[in-house]
């Protein structure tokens, strides 16, 4: 890298430039050796931080980040949530818009945050680096703009995370669910002996609001969070603002948002702020039976040396009946800013069954899943596996043949008792095995897509957390058991239902969702589970043009990251390459 640019670039490490409506950042990625727990381990930061640097933008701001990746890992950065109007190329989604920024290499993501405000992250879009590689997204409103809410004394980012013990390669190789601690702010608190003196504190003054934005950037595991003898408000999810809503406690699916308002309305002492495991499948391997983790409200005047209020968290079926009440009780805040009707016509409908199924394990291999096998996504019974030579949305753009196949399905290949899955026959043998294939659902511009997403009993039944990259749906409705096309129909919220781009699919239930292509571009509809990245519970969507260059799919950057260099493959959209793997 030239000596001027690299100055330039060390320059904007240490003061992020905000002239204007552009937002300006550096992001150094690098191995660094941090402590959170119980002994040192060398993982990828960025600016030496854990949790990553907090961006903070108003609604309408455009968004620079320089990413210089000086780690010994392949990155991309995703920013979860933002609409990305015009700029697809910036989504971050590796080999699905772009091919990862090698070790040594850097790239810059530039985007406009339009028609959003609240909170949001972001986060590294590679198997299990968001581990470590995770950070806020701040969006405020435009200057001069009220929020629709009283304005609090102060506003307070509060992330979850997962913390391991071991290499994050170690993970890359074999995927596991199950973390050696909990962290918020980047402190395990203490519940371990290690850590007891490290743990995140929250000083408030009594009778003031404060309003925390609070974020689950845990990699595979639902998250209740829960502050002892005080209720708080949620006024946002997802970057959209909601009825405000009065609760106890809250759950957060990997890579949903909450805003809440918390009002320091108790007598002055420490009150103990608690995450614990929304468990909600079979265990496949032995969970730990406590997994909370603790943070420390301390109102001002308070004695230090006190013991601190202690919560109650849900536990054994009630789990679920909690998560439940929480998730489909908030709707979404009519009039307010950003608000949009639900459309009522619908011109495409699709009918998405989701779970675990099996891979047949390679001969000499001993494999960990039932009936010896290996664990596979299915979506539709169709298994997703990530390009490895082109991103996607490349391939689409200069219409490559071999990276992906147009013929996702609108619904499944069979019709069976999706909740209580028995094999009676050869095709419920068929269903547990899912076809291994990289497939899209074309979509026209501007057309209303619904989306009914049904969770299956095939291997075990879970919460999964469906995230859409590019768009915002409306939630119409979840449930439980199969989706009665007639009776489930007919409560259907089509007044005010929440907006979210993360949902978490119910155990033995279904969700309804509803969006309007408007976005052309291609994007990943996905498990956001790490574990199941691999596993290949993801698909994706294809918008195509519109009928103006405003609404078409623009030229990728000269700079995006390349996995190869041939240049033939990028010479224009009428290449016709065949690139099968």
């Amino acid at each position: 890298m030239p000596l001027a640019i690299k100055a330039f670039f060390v320059a904007l490490l240490f003061s992020s430039i905000a002239s204007a409506a552009i937002v300006e950042h550096v992001f150094h990625v690098e191995d660094v050796m941090m402590k959170p727990l119980c002994k040192k381990q060398m993982i990828p930061a960025v600016n030496g931080s854990l949790p990553g640097p907090t961006i903070n933008v108003r609604e309408g701001d455009t968004l620079v980040v320089h990413v210089i990746n000086n780690s010994t890992y392949n990155i991309t950065i995703h920013w979860h949530g933002v609409f990305q109007r015009k700029s697809p190329w910036m989504d971050g989604a590796n080999m699905i818009t772009q091919c990862p920024i090698q070790p040594g290499y850097n790239f810059t993501y530039r985007f406009d945050i339009t028609g959003q405000e609240g909170t949001l992250l972001w986060h590294a879009h590679v198997v299990n680096l968001r581990a470590t590689l995770h950070g806020a997204i701040i969006i405020r409103p435009r200057s001069g703009r009220p929020y629709p809410f009283p304005k609090p004394y102060k506003e307070v980012p509060i992330i979850f995370a997962q913390w391991w013990d071991v290499d994050l390669r170690v993970l890359q190789l074999r995927p596991a669910p199950i973390a050696d601690a909990f962290l918020i702010n980047g402190l395990a608190g203490d519940t371990y002996t290690c850590s007891k003196n490290r743990m995140y504190n929250l000083k408030v003054v009594q009778g003031k609001t404060y309003l925390l934005r609070i974020i689950n950037a845990a990699l595979n595991t639902h998250l209740f969070f829960k502050i002892a003898n005080h209720n708080v408000t949620v006024v946002a999810i997802d970057a959209a603002y909601t009825t405000p809503y009065v609760s106890d406690v809250m759950i957060l699916t990997p890579g949903q948002t909450v805003d809440a308002l918390l009002t320091a309305d108790q007598p002055i002492g420490l009150y103990y702020m608690t995450i614990s495991a929304y468990i909600s499948a079979h265990p496949i391997v032995p969970l730990p039976t406590d997994r909370t983790i603790n943070g420390l409200i301390v109102y001002e005047g308070a004695t230090l040396n006190t013991s601190p209020a202690k919560t109650t968290m849900p536990g054994g079926m009630n789990q679920i009946s909690t998560a439940h009440r929480f998730s489909s009780n908030m709707t979404s805040l009519v009039g307010g800013p950003h608000w949009t009707p639900v459309p009522r016509h619908v011109d495409e409908k699709m009918f998405i069954t989701m779970g675990l199924g099996l891979d047949p394990c390679p001969l000499g291999t001993k494999c960990p899943g039932p009936l010896g096998q290996r664990y596979a996504g299915s979506l539709n019974n169709r298994t997703f596996p990530i390009p490895q030579t082109l991103s996607l949305q490349e391939a689409y753009y200069y219409n490559i043949s071999g990276i992906y196949t147009d013929d996702f399905p609108n619904q499944p290949p069979l019709k069976f008792d999706y909740t209580n899955f028995e094999v009676t026959g050869d095709n419920e043998y068929k269903m547990l095995f899912p076809e291994r294939k990289a497939s899209v659902k074309k979509l026209k511009f501007n057309s209303t897509v619904e989306v009914i997403v049904q969770n299956t009993a095939i291997i075990t039944s879970e919460s999964h957390p469906m995230h859409l990259h590019g768009f915002n749906f409306y939630v119409l409705g979840y449930g439980y058991g199969n989706y009665d096309p007639i009776n489930d129909a007919r409560k259907l919220n089509l007044v005010n239902p929440q907006m979210r781009n993360t949902v978490g699919v119910p155990p033995g239930g279904w969700v309804v969702l509803r969006f309007i292509a408007d976005n052309p571009g291609a994007w990943m509809f996905h498990c956001h589970m790490d574990a199941h990245l691999p596993y290949g519970i993801i698909m994706a969507f294809i918008v195509e043009n519109g009928p103006t260059p405003e609404t078409s799919l623009q030229p990728p950057p000269s700079n995006l990251p390349q996995c190869t260099r041939d240049p033939k493959i990028y010479e224009s959209p009428t290449t016709n390459i065949d690139l099968s793997y």
